[in-house]
């Protein structure tokens, strides 16, 4: 590999081979956001000497996805057999001189800027910001725009006072005689270029594994985008609430389908035309594994689900099995669903566990039974210990699961609770129920710590919280349900509550907690095939289980 080697290139060599294609700004997904005000600042710091910083570029033949147009004015592909150079810093700067110096317009939303309306105040000392994007206070004849600077004759230039001619001379002289300071990286692979970028990006934000396999991946003889392919496949997931899926754990899926292993070093050295090949399928098999999610295990949004990252075993198994699994790879199945989620497996070191889980559904694949070097507690006491309620907790959007596979019904019609992403968004979501309201147990004495606790949440409607129960003890308020549905008793076993001889009609809090973790401990137990360490266990809750920023592998 050739090293770094340090050149200048001049204001007419870089506009210039930005416009033949050989210098391409790499479509990172990154759009130009820079305003006209920086664009402005940039082109003073040139009119008075100082340096711009140094473009890094990386010379190559690889073929990225690239910024085709800039502002209206389309840059054409890299000649045929010709090295291209991207620019892996100084994209913003970059875009921003092209635009300014050409004076095009960008489209942003519904605003547009236009970069010709960026103008030098011939009256401006040294000290002063020269180049500016506000002329109102201005005379006329005291200012030029930047496109005329470059590009106008001697009789543009001539129309001005003569006390203004030097300047206009110096300053067109200054900008045409720029030389910008460049370092190529010469036919370096591109993980070495990546690591480059994200090296000297320290200060801006690094560029994130997706971004970098949109480019590498991006193939226009095949018409890939993995960027468009990736947002039809949201799209058809957000018509059945999933599309919180994240492109890392999509990223995840494709590795461990072709390599085993999906690590940061593993995804970058994918090989460009298999990844291509097997989109398909993955996305077919993401779409399988969700509507098994949905259909098996009730799970109605993505939003529950207690890792995102589970997606990625259950997409592999659904890659190797085109039908619904049944008998023992079905037990076996949701024994690890429920193990990997009231565990905490994926709550830190991601990647390695799931390389370790993909061995384990290769087992369930060839029906045979997986073992597990951790165990779960699923004694109701354990629950009542660690059942404080997160709902960024991996352990307990698992109870969450159990709660939604119930299909739980309103307390006051029966008719089904509608779940969506939408109100799970808010961890205090108003649809998530305290059977006996805070403010009930706050006048007996007790704190949030006791009321906040996952055996006394139930799901139900929005405005069933805020109008019909309020601070009203479960007395109160569920004899004003019985008389109004004849079904209740039945329509309150969908949310695992026994109304009677639970302590609800005696407003004994203590006495429903227990029956409440009771319960939910035998659903726990009829989704585990339970084995001897599991019996003996006292599982202690890893703790970065509650934060709810490290449920999500971190690309």
């Amino acid at each position: 590999m050739h090293l770094p080697e340090p050149k200048n290139l001049p204001y007419k060599t870089l506009l210039a081979d930005i416009e033949k294609g050989l210098i391409k700004i790499p479509q990172f997904q990154r759009d130009y956001v820079w305003s006209k005000e920086r664009a402005a600042g940039l082109i003073d710091s040139i009119l008075k000497g100082y340096p711009i910083g140094t473009f890094i570029t990386w010379k190559t033949k690889e073929t990225l996805r690239v910024v085709k147009d800039l502002g209206g004015v389309v840059l054409p592909p890299v000649p045929e057999g010709d090295f291209a150079e991207y620019v892996l810093d100084g994209q913003q700067r970059m875009t921003s001189l092209f635009c300014a110096l050409k004076g095009v317009q960008i489209k942003r939303g519904k605003k547009t800027d236009d970069f010709a309306e960026i103008f030098v105040d011939l009256n401006a000392s040294e000290h002063d910001q020269i180049v500016v994007i506000d002329t109102a206070d201005l005379e006329q004849g005291t200012y030029i725009s930047l496109t005329n600077l470059i590009n106008a004759g001697l009789t543009v230039l001539a129309s001005f006072d003569a006390k203004y001619h030097a300047k206009l001379e110096e300053y067109k002289q200054t900008l045409q005689g720029y030389n910008f300071s460049l370092i190529e990286v010469k036919e370096a692979p591109l993980d070495v270029a990546t690591e480059i970028f994200t090296r000297i990006n320290v200060g801006g934000k690094p560029l994130s594994l997706f971004e970098i396999m949109v480019a590498k991946t991006f193939d226009a003889t095949e018409e890939f985008d993995l960027s468009e392919k990736f947002e039809a496949l949201v799209n058809r997931l957000r018509e059945v609430g999933y599309d919180t899926i994240s492109d890392a754990t999509v990223l995840q899926i494709i590795a461990l389908v072709i390599g085993k292993e999906c690590k940061r070093q593993n995804i970058l050295r994918l090989d460009k035309k298999r990844f291509i090949e097997e989109w398909p399928k993955v996305a077919s098999a993401i779409e399988s594994a969700v509507d098994y999610f949905r259909g098996y295990y009730r799970i109605p949004v993505s939003k529950l689900l207690p890792y995102n990252s589970l997606l990625a075993p259950f997409a592999y198994f659904f890659y190797h099995h085109n039908d619904k699994p049944l008998n023992n790879k079905q037990i076996c199945l949701e024994d690890f669903f429920w193990r990997v989620s009231l565990g905490g497996r994926y709550s830190s070191s991601v990647e390695g566990k799931l390389a370790q889980d993909i061995k384990r559904i290769d087992q369930i694949l060839g029906d045979s039974k997986p073992s597990y070097d951790w165990a779960i507690d699923t004694s109701a006491q354990f629950i009542k210990d660690n059942g404080w309620f997160n709902a960024g907790r991996s352990y307990i959007k698992a109870i969450l699961c159990i709660m939604a596979y119930q299909q739980p019904k309103s307390f006051i019609d029966g008719s089904i609770v509608h779940i969506s992403n939408d109100w799970l968004k808010q961890a205090n979501s108003r649809n998530y129920h305290h059977y006996f309201p805070r403010a009930f147990l706050r006048k007996q004495g007790l704190g949030d710590e006791h009321s906040n606790h996952i055996g006394n949440i139930t799901i139900v409607d929005d405005f069933l919280n805020k109008r019909k129960i309020g601070a009203q003890s479960p007395f109160v308020y569920m004899s004003q349900f019985a008389d109004q549905n004849c079904d209740l008793e039945t329509h309150m076993k969908t949310h695992l509550i026994e109304l009677n001889e639970w302590g609800i009609w005696e407003d004994n809090y203590d006495a429903f907690l227990t029956k409440r973790c009771e319960k939910l401990s035998e659903e726990i137990k009829k989704r585990l095939v339970l084995r001897e360490q599991d019996r003996n266990s006292h599982q202690s809750i890893n703790i970065e289980d509650i934060d709810e920023l490290a449920l999500e592998a971190d690309l």
